[in-house]
Formats: C-alpha cells, structure tokens, sequence
C-alpha cells in the first residue's frame, strides 16, 4: 500500500509538471500572437487570438478564442472558463451589395475592463464594453453592454445582481487579486 501510494504522487506530480509546461508554451505563443500585453499571461486552455488584441496585466485564459478584424482590449485580472468565444466583426448585410450579406465586414471592439471574469462557453459579440469588476456566467451571449460590478447573465446576457461593491474595493486597495 505505501508504494502505491508513493507511486500516484509521483504521478500527480509528473502530471503537473506536465501541465505548467503546456501552459508555458499557451502563454508564450499568445504573447507572440496578440497585439501587445503589459504583464504576466497564463494560459492553461487552448486559445486563439488576433493581432489586434491587446492584453493587461495578470491575464488568465483557459480556452478562449477570439476571431475577426475588431479591436479587443481586455483588462488586468482577467479570468476566463474554457470554451469562451469573442467575435468583434459581422457581415454587412444591411448596407451591403448582395443577399444574405456580400464580401465586407463591419469591425466592432469588444472592450473588456480590469477584474472581469468570464465563465465557461460566454460569447462576446462586437461592440460591447464589460464594466470593471463584471462577472459573466457561464453559457451566456453578450449583445450589450455590462455595467462595473454586476452580475449578468443568460441568452441574451442581463444583469441579475450586483458584486457588494464596498468589499470589492477593499480588496482591490489590498491588492488582493487572483
């Protein structure tokens, strides 16, 4: 019983090691890709972005993909669940030369405040501003804009609550942050 028991923290451990070493790579590949960043990246999930994607400090993705030719800023302290998609352009099918859309694209930047946490399988779509200290929930599609320190969520995503905002701040002038 002993040797097992040694034998699966061996493998526990060889398996995070394995697991910092991936996210190592991640993150090193984002910081290649994106359009800047101005502190520490992790990346623990498979994730994609564009050049025209700008980073904060202490940025944590685990599995995010964002497609199109909008600007995304996203802020410090940003967490993200797996799954996660932001998609900052759209077909002109309104002013466009052919139906159901024609060959243009109309660019929309997502901006993404410090302390935001998105949860797993969110949609950001174009044109939308996620307010500090916001909390997305899981499965949710974002159309609008998220004021700071609410609670939001659903299809489409709305405000359901908000963060106990004293807390909040007491917190972040501790420099608390995940």
């Amino acid at each position: 019983m002993f040797i097992r028991g040694v034998m699966k923290k061996i493998a526990r451990y060889i398996l995070f090691l394995c697991r910092e070493a991936v996210a190592k790579v991640r993150s090193k590949w984002v910081m290649s890709r994106c359009g800047g960043y101005s502190g520490r990246i992790r990346v623990n999930g498979p994730t994609n972005l564009t050049k025209n994607t700008f980073l904060g400090s202490n940025v944590n993705f685990n599995g995010l993909v964002i497609t199109g030719g909008g600007k995304v800023t996203i802020g410090d302290n940003f967490h993200s669940g797996p799954d996660c998609l932001f998609i900052p352009q759209n077909h002109n099918f309104d002013e466009g030369s052919s139906i159901p859309y024609d060959n243009t694209y109309i660019y929309k930047d997502i901006y993404i405040s410090s302390n935001v946490w998105i949860g797993s399988r969110v949609i950001i779509l174009g044109g939308v501003s996620i307010g500090e200290g916001a909390i997305i929930q899981a499965g949710s599609c974002v159309v609008n804009d998220i004021p700071p320190h609410a609670i939001a969520g659903g299809h489409p995503a709305r405000v359901f609550s908000h963060r106990n905002i004293d807390h909040y701040e007491s917190l972040k002038a501790q420099g608390r942050f995940n």
